[in-house]
């Protein structure tokens, strides 16, 4: 992405600890906007992601963030057979010993494609210095899907780097591959993926990063975002029925002002079923300075119809059937805690609010409520003043079960799913949420500023089963 990070801003905070009681859990419908937790009970750590389907498994490639600076941090590896439950695999591919993927580089939208002529997975990268002045594509190739991958160095177009930043891919049905930049550049890669045989489409508009490309019957569809670092904004598409283009610009894929449902796209993963398929949008929701703990995942299910595909409302909690491809809407709890009740134990300076949300901007306030069941969440209203808040789980022992960082920061006040612990052994536990009194901000190589105001951290209600 066109970032460049304040120096200096916040150290790295402890983002997860699961113990053994949490080993065994459970997610049953795709969450966006949440912490994830994999079979280690670590938060998944995949941004800038794709997903490729190998041996009936889902294998989720992305950015392995910190929490202090965006340096290369390594690109995970998880994989899953439901698209819910991630299993950490590894660190596919390392930061390097030294050199332009080495200590202090940058390492962005790791895509992976299986060749199919040499049976290598290969995986494309943005590679960059921190003040993104030497960016280009590189690529890597492994004999196994999960790793690890050695690193090559640029992919080069008549002996010269691609000198891009944002970039993804796109494998078309004859096995072709196909690397996407911004602003609508598109290259063919040779037979064994290694290189580029020639360029298809020349950039046809300013901006339009982290661009993703699906086919549905004879129609392509490229999507990108505008440029406004990590904030969010409403990301637009391109149609063709050929690669080659004419593109036809077609408007924003989900409503106007949601920016996107705050995301910024990354993939889109077609699931073939046998009813049909399904494609799956996903997005990134970046939270700088705390990537690691904070940003968050927005995975939706994208409506094609023709030359069209909306996002046409939220969907905080959905299923999808890998095996026939059919999606629906899932529920979220059973039993609901108003934020008045007493059940609800404030700690420190709490108001409500004219939206009935109880508000704290106040370092080390607290909320904590006592539940007997197996899932606990809660909702929280975000907007322009949010900051961060520390999840706390414990158990009848007073163990911690989990702990967690959420992003109360939204551009445009929304009262939304913030936290979901995983399905836990049914028992009695106590959740405590603490205003840590810090909040993101950014700024890009442009000097623009971006991010929250203040610290707040707002309770709606809290959802239980």
């Amino acid at each position: 992405m066109n970032n460049f990070p304040k120096a200096g801003l916040l150290i790295l905070l402890t983002c997860c600890c699961v113990i053994s009681t949490a080993q065994n859990k459970m997610y049953k419908a795709v969450y966006s906007g949440i912490p994830w937790f994999d079979n280690k009970g670590k938060v998944v750590s995949a941004h800038g992601a794709n997903i490729i389907k190998d041996n009936e498994k889902y294998y989720l490639f992305g950015e392995y963030k910190t929490d202090s600076a965006n340096v290369f941090n390594g690109f995970s590896c998880y994989s899953s057979v439901d698209l819910y439950n991630w299993k950490f695999e590894s660190i596919a591919l390392p930061v390097q010993p030294s050199g332009k993927l080495g200590p202090g580089r940058v390492g962005e939208r790791p895509k992976v494609m299986k060749c199919p002529q040499t049976d290598e997975y290969i995986m494309y990268m943005h590679v960059d210095t921190l003040g993104y002045k030497d960016q280009f594509v590189g690529y890597a190739s492994s004999k196994t899907i999960t790793g690890p991958y050695t690193y090559h160095g640029p992919l080069l177009f008549n002996g010269r780097p691609i000198r891009k930043w944002d970039m993804g891919t796109f494998q078309d049905k004859d096995g072709s591959g196909y690397v996407l930049l911004h602003g609508g550049d598109i290259y063919k890669l040779s037979d064994d993926y290694k290189s580029i045989a020639w360029q298809v489409n020349k950039a046809m508009v300013s901006g339009f990063e982290s661009p993703a490309m699906f086919r549905k019957d004879s129609i392509y569809y490229f999507l990108g975002s505008n440029l406004t670092s990590w904030e969010r904004n409403d990301n637009y598409y391109f149609t063709a029925s050929s690669l080659e283009g004419p593109w036809t610009r077609r408007g924003f894929f989900a409503p106007e002002g949601t920016l996107t449902w705050n995301s910024q796209c990354t993939f889109v993963l077609p699931v073939e079923g046998s009813e049909g398929t399904a494609y799956m949008y996903m997005g990134d929701r970046w939270s700088f300075p705390k990537q690691h703990s904070a940003a968050t995942y927005v995975w939706q299910p994208l409506k094609v119809t023709g030359t069209s595909i909306s996002i046409p409302e939220y969907q905080e909690a959905w299923t999808i059937d890998t095996k026939t491809g059919r999606t629906k809407s899932a529920g979220i709890g059973k039993k609901t805690i108003e934020n008045t009740r007493k059940t609800v134990t404030y700690s420190g300076n709490w108001r409500h609010d004219s939206s009935s949300a109880s508000r704290s901007n106040e370092k080390n306030a607290s909320f904590s409520v006592n539940f007997k069941g197996s899932q606990i969440g809660f909702y929280g209203l975000a907007g322009p003043e949010g900051g961060y808040a520390r999840i706390v789980l414990l158990n009848s022992s007073g163990e911690t079960v989990l702990t967690s960082i959420v992003d109360m920061y939204c551009k445009y006040p929304v009262s939304t799913l913030k936290f979901l612990s995983p399905v836990l052994p049914k028992g009695r536990y106590t959740l405590t949420v603490t205003v840590l009194g810090e909040h993101g901000t950014w700024s890009d190589k442009r000097k623009s500023n971006y991010g929250s105001t203040d610290n707040f951290v707002a309770l709606d209600k809290i959802v239980y089963q």
